[in-house]
């Protein structure tokens, strides 16, 4: 394509199930603005669209465990992830909602378009149902094994440990989720959209036309499935929530979430150009716009394969020009998820981090999972904040600011004769946007990122070097000049850090006072102005860009996180089923008695083993014990504890150990003694 007149720039529907977090930003939303902020920023035409899916089995599910309407749980979700999206300063012109009306008449027109021109195939067959609930059940009501990776909690959409798209009947060992109950096939109704109809279509568009220039993780992914050979797909459901299917005999149906959340790219679309004024179909219709769908890889095949399909089925719509999808992001080694809230939920870090919103764009850019799946750790957030947005970016600026107040209060000094390393940095300078753009158009966020952090390393590196704060002495005229040279560094990096650190950007903009006279910058006037902060212009006092974050404030959230480990740990606790029923006559044999500790010390060459003396009242015995790595020796001595006395001597290390005492263990894995806690029990008291 020749430079494009339009550019629709979509990000991934978030489902309003639950907050969003990290994972979320990393692998779609950041990406996107960058690169919608950017594409502004250059006089072009951009719509940056977005909305929440707000369809699809998991809302009722949510709606079910919480006691309340599926309207609830959506009205709720929406609200919170809206705002975290105006937060955090993602700036999409329009972010809409897949309840929305616009959407429901979009999603039903396109459906019937489909259906009208004969792109449908009808099929009865079988599905799964549950006896007890009366229903049939929605891929998500389902769980069983995968049939590809043998993990046991797939569901009948997907397997989220392999990332395998499934069929509910593909399960082994299926069961409800509604009920508990093992579903039954039952006969139902559909229609599909016939997927093997479009493989050559998807070889000629995909395989063949974008082999070298989209990314390997979203070309493998489509080719793998295409190789496989694709299968017509279902684009009903039987479920109550959703769009209803608008064609007769379709009662108690509605579209397939798949099939209708895209569609809410075209209806959010909608409903931003007649807020607008502007006519929305040259946004998806006229083959000089581009379209660029940002997403992560679990959206790979909706968007490359079924999506495509969809829209060229219907006929009128462009294609996507690319689907930059990342990979995953993990937490502290271990993947996101929602459900076990092992996430850094977006509204709860501005609670903890207020102001820092450009700190997490910057650390989720700089670690981008552009080609793999990243970790992200606290320590490298911290390091990031400190070493970098910090000790380069804010420290460089400061010092601008700083001394240009200092020396010359605050006005903009006249430059004398450059020298060769002004006009060397002045010529680095210029060349850094062509630069930056370059990574952002191939979508390598991640580069750009580090290219601006390298504008700063050059102002940093040229003060260092040429130390206007000592030649002030000796030299006013040439520092005059190198002051001059640094607040052009500085006016750059104002416009050049706007799509990756947008609230910093501003705040420097209005330190410098970029909205006067002068005039603010372009993208293209960095390259081509000689001047970007004129002599004469007056700038602003100082203040930090960003402030130092303490290990005290990380390990605030390591300790939230370990709270959190802990809790699913206690949670998904299997207590032992009760063991054969016993005689009393058998119990009766047990002699437990009180004890108390009276020497205890670790046993050689053993990780887990206590060497203990245990006055039982009858005598002072030793007793081996495997809690050497919940207790030290001087802890326990002292202790009450409850001795099975009568217990067959066994030797351990070669120690003769005459007895155990009785331990259990807290939800979290700790052992605990199981003793009388009445101070006045004396040792050789019997338990019965």
């Amino acid at each position: 394509m020749s430079a494009p007149k339009r550019y629709t720039i979509t990000a991934a529907l978030p489902y309003t199930n639950g907050p969003i977090h990290i994972g979320h930003l990393a692998g779609v939303y950041v990406p996107a603005d960058i690169y919608s902020r950017y594409l502004r920023m250059n006089g072009n035409d951009v719509a940056f669209i977005c909305g929440s899916d707000e369809h699809g089995a998991a809302i009722p599910m949510r709606a079910k465990k919480e006691g309340v309407s599926p309207q609830v749980i959506i009205d709720k979700y929406h609200s919170i992830i809206k705002q975290s999206f105006q937060d955090f300063g993602i700036s999409f012109d329009n972010y809409s909602r897949t309840s929305a009306e616009i959407h429901h008449e979009t999603a039903s027109d396109f459906f019937k378009k489909l259906y009208a021109d004969g792109k449908f195939i009808e099929e009865t067959s079988e599905q799964l149902y549950d006896p007890e609930a009366d229903q049939f059940l929605a891929d998500r009501f389902v769980t069983g094994t995968c049939p590809k990776c043998g993990h046991d909690e797939a569901y009948g959409d997907q397997c989220e440990k392999c990332g395998s798209s499934l069929n509910a009947t593909d399960l082994i060992d299926p069961k409800s989720t509604i009920s508990g109950a093992v579903p039954v096939l039952k006969e139902t109704k559909h229609w599909f959209l016939p997927l093997d109809q479009y493989e050559d279509f998807l070889k000629e568009w995909v395989l063949e036309g974008h082999k070298k220039d989209w990314k390997t993780n979203v070309y493998g992914q489509i080719k793998s499935w295409i190789d496989d050979g694709l299968r017509p797909r279902a684009v009903t459901r039987d479920l109550d929530w959703g769009i209803p299917v608008p064609v007769e005999g379709a009662e108690g149906k509605v579209l397939y979430v798949w099939f209708d959340a895209p569609i809410g790219y075209i209806s959010s679309t909608k409903e931003w150009a007649a807020r607008e004024g502007k006519d929305w179909e040259p946004y998806w219709k006229d083959k000089d716009t581009k379209l660029v769908h940002f997403i992560g890889k679990d959206n790979i095949v909706f968007h490359c394969i079924i999506f495509p399909s969809m829209l060229k089925a219907e006929g009128s719509y462009i294609l996507p020009d690319n689907v930059p999808a990342n990979e995953f992001l993990n937490l502290e080694g271990n993947k996101l998820s929602t459900s076990k809230n092992w996430a850094v939920w977006l509204h709860e870090y501005l609670v903890d981090f207020p102001e820092k919103q450009d700190v997490l764009r910057y650390a989720l850019t700089a670690n981008a999972p552009e080609t793999k799946d990243n970790d992200f750790t606290w320590k490298d957030f911290q390091a990031r904040n400190n070493n970098e947005l910090v000790a380069i970016f804010g420290n460089f600026i400061n010092r601008v600011v700083v001394l240009t107040n200092k020396y010359y209060g605050g006005v903009v000094p006249e430059p004398s004769e450059f020298s060769e390393i002004d006009n060397q940095t002045l010529a680095e300078l210029q060349a850094y946007p062509a630069v930056i753009s370059s990574s952002i158009e191939r979508y390598r966020f991640r580069e750009a990122s580090q290219e601006l952090m390298n504008v700063a390393r050059l102002g940093n590196k040229y003060l260092a070097d040429e130390e206007p704060w000592k030649l002030i002495k000796t030299d006013e005229a040439r520092t005059k000049t190198i002051m001059y040279v640094a607040l052009q560094i500085a006016s750059a990096l104002a416009t050049l850090s706007e799509p990756f650190l947008p609230f910093t950007s501003e705040k420097l903009k209005n330190i410098l006072q970029l909205s006067g006279i002068s005039g603010e910058n372009s993208w293209d006037d960095i390259s081509s102005k000689e001047i970007l902060l004129r002599s004469g212009h007056t700038i602003g006092k100082g203040e930090l860009l960003f402030a130092k974050i303490e290990d005290q404030e990380i390990q605030q959230q390591l300790d939230k996180l370990e709270a959190t480990k802990k809790a699913n740990e206690a949670e998904n606790k299997v207590i032992a089923p009760q063991k054969e029923i016993t005689t009393f006559e058998d119990f009766a044999k047990l002699d437990m008695r009180v004890g108390t500790i009276v020497e205890a010390k670790k046993m050689p060459k053993a990780k887990k083993l206590l060497v203990l003396k245990v006055d039982t009242g009858l005598d002072t015995r030793t007793i081996v014990s495997g809690i050497a790595e919940h207790f030290t020796p001087e802890d326990i001595i002292g202790k009450k504890v409850t001795v099975l006395i009568n217990l067959a001597p066994r030797k351990l290390r070669g120690v003769e150990s005459e007895g155990m005492i009785l331990m259990t263990e807290t939800p979290e894995g700790t052992l605990v003694f199981v003793n009388p806690d009445e101070a006045n029990v004396n040792p050789g008291a019997t338990i019965n």
